[in-house]
């Protein structure tokens, strides 16, 4: 029987409950965007007694779909106040789909100020003192535990590093890949300081003696999951040695690059002229020459057919960091005008280390540029910086909230963000869809909200042109099928090959019917992705949300962004469309 464990900090209780009827198929983003819905007060303070984080696996996965380990995380975020979902690709979904937990919630907040461990297995739920794994970095903590706790073979870990122990609004929540490393992050909107309020370190999860997730047909999640299977092994994009498993998604460097769409320099150009240096094929080429020989990349959790991480080694040859992802490579590289991938490299790993988001820091440190606390490029100066915020120095606690606390404390006003998160690596002026997105998102400017990018760049599901204003429909349904795909448990990137291979959307929607004993079709995706939207846009608009939040920063309104010298020119009115009732 799936249940809910619901984890109690003020009292460190634990006990396992029913999940409700009105929830009966509701998993990954849809659980925990209605759980969230239905339990957080909207107007509460993210970090406060009466704010939850919720942890849902989506509905396929722990079965053998591909591609499919991904865990939800939702809460009220402290960065913009509304809520939130980020999702990671981890085994530590997996473990807790296998051990019959639909969604945990971590609810209330202790008086003494200590941290503390929770143990889930096949016996249930436990809390131990954290005392002894707080102040440190991730590889000091999470590997140990592991071991103690039953070894990396029977165990996962989902923790926070120090920046959430102090409550950073750049704060993630990081879980172990397939390695037992610490590097897979459901990074954004400052979960990781909301864990941190909760007084909880650690989630142990050991599945050992559990038995398989039920899959109620058989024959339909087969029959899904082998039209997925090949549909991802077929495509140009997904398959075995195509695009993301030999170069990774920092792929999209070059070609960013070249479509003029790649914010340099904090947003004032769009081309970086260091950008071959940094690429995914640059990476690929680096380690070719470091290891002598080829490097593929590797899956992030069990199941992952794409295998699209990297990892990036030094000259010696050892391991320096995992994963450089191409929000991770462009913020630390062109955002911040650096072009040695070394040093992107030791602030990715800062970042893992430390349990922030790349992303936001990547903003954060050129919003910091423009105020004079260090020069574009200087990459020694940015580690420098990073190093402030693992010491929680007050410099270090500025930048460790985020893009817009820093650049209200060095009176900034260039900070590419909406709704108080920083912009990731798609510069909104030259691909028009991505910016719709990052406006009316629920989330933040969050481009795993509706990957316009698809189809503007990439021309998967047809090519369109980046600067053509009228992208309405492409930004609405975009964000409706990604919130079924976060529903599901399925990883982001099979959009690329679904989107192309109807089969393979059609193998998708007969795998969650197979496991939940639906009788879902292709229309329920719309009808579902709209739910979860539904949800999500009406806790912000209690949270006192109108649709001035809804808009990009003005200076991209009157700075016409080099090389195409366009400017952001879509009218209020059609914004306010996209999900007008």
């Amino acid at each position: 029987m799936e249940r809910i464990l619901r984890v109690n900090m003020a009292d460190r209780t634990a006990r396992f409950e029913p999940v409700p009827s009105s929830y009966k198929n509701r998993a990954g983003r849809w659980l925990t965007s209605s759980i969230v819905h239905d339990e957080v007060p909207a107007t509460c303070h993210p970090l406060g007694p009466n704010n939850k984080v919720v942890f849902s696996p989506g509905i396929v996965t722990g079965t053998p779909a591909p591609t499919s380990s991904r865990i939800s995380v939702g809460g009220k975020s402290p960065l913009t106040g509304g809520i939130k979902e980020a999702n990671s690709g981890t085994g530590w979904g997996r473990r807790l789909a296998r051990l019959g937990i639909r969604a945990l919630v971590v609810e209330g907040q202790p008086q003494d100020g200590r941290f503390w461990l929770l143990k889930v297995d096949a016996k249930g739920a436990a809390f131990e003192s954290a005392d002894a794994w707080t102040g440190k970095k991730l590889s000091d903590v999470v590997p140990a535990l592991a071991e103690r706790f039953g070894g990396k073979d029977h165990v996962d870990v989902c923790s926070i590093g120090v920046a959430g122990e102090r409550r950073m609004g750049a704060a993630g929540i990081c879980f172990t890949d397939r390695e037992g490393r610490p590097t897979r992050y459901a990074g954004r909107g400052g979960l990781g300081a909301v864990l941190g309020s909760k007084g909880l370190k650690a989630i142990v999860v050991n599945d050992s003696g559990a038995a398989d997730v039920p899959i109620a047909d058989k024959a339909t999640f087969d029959a899904g999951r082998k039209k997925l299977a090949a549909a991802l092994g077929e495509h140009a994009i997904t398959k075995p040695k195509g695009a993301l498993n030999t170069y990774g998604t920092a792929v999209l460097v070059n070609i960013l690059n070249e479509a003029g769409g790649l914010p340099t320099r904090n947003f004032r150009e769009g081309r970086f002229e260091g950008a071959t240096k940094i690429a995914g094929e640059a990476i690929f080429a680096g380690n070719k020459e470091r290891l002598g020989r080829e490097l593929y990349n590797h899956p992030c959790s069990p199941g992952c057919i794409i295998a699209c991480s990297n990892t990036w080694h030094r000259p010696d040859g050892s391991e320096h960091t995992s994963c450089i992802e191409y929000e991770s490579d462009w913020a630390f590289g062109a955002d911040c005008g650096i072009s040695d991938l070394d040093q992107i490299a030791e602030l990715n790993l800062l970042c893992n280390e430390y349990g922030l988001d790349t992303i936001e820091i990547g903003g954060t440190l050129a919003v910091a540029a423009e105020g004079g606390l260090w020069a574009f490029g200087d990459g020694k100066r940015a580690i420098e910086l990073v190093h402030e915020i693992g010491k929680a120095t007050p410099l270090g606690r500025i930048l460790g909230n985020g893009a817009v606390v820093t650049g209200r404390a060095f009176g900034v006003p260039r900070v590419p963000h909406v709704k108080g998160q920083s912009m990731p690596a798609y510069e909104p002026r030259a691909v028009k869809g991505i910016g719709m997105t990052y406006a009316v998102s629920t989330m933040g400017a969050d481009h795993t909200s509706g990957y316009t990018i698809a189809p503007e760049i990439l021309g998967v599901s047809g090519k369109l042109d980046p600067l053509d204003s009228k992208k309405t429909e492409l930004a609405r349904n975009f964000q409706y099928a990604t919130g079924f795909i976060d529903t599901t448990g399925h990883c982001l990137f099979i959009a690329f090959a679904i989107l192309d291979i109807a089969s393979g959307f059609e193998g998708v929607v007969e795998e969650c019917s197979g496991v939940l004993g639906t009788k879902w079709t292709m229309d329920d995706v719309g009808r579902i992705g709209k739910a979860v939207l539904d949800l999500e846009l009406d806790f912000n608009r209690k949270a006192g949300f109108t649709a001035v939040d809804d808009r990009l920063p003005e200076f991209m309104s009157r700075e016409p962004l080099p090389p195409h010298n366009t400017v952001w020119d879509i009218a209020d009115s059609e914004i306010d469309r996209v999900f007008a009732k």
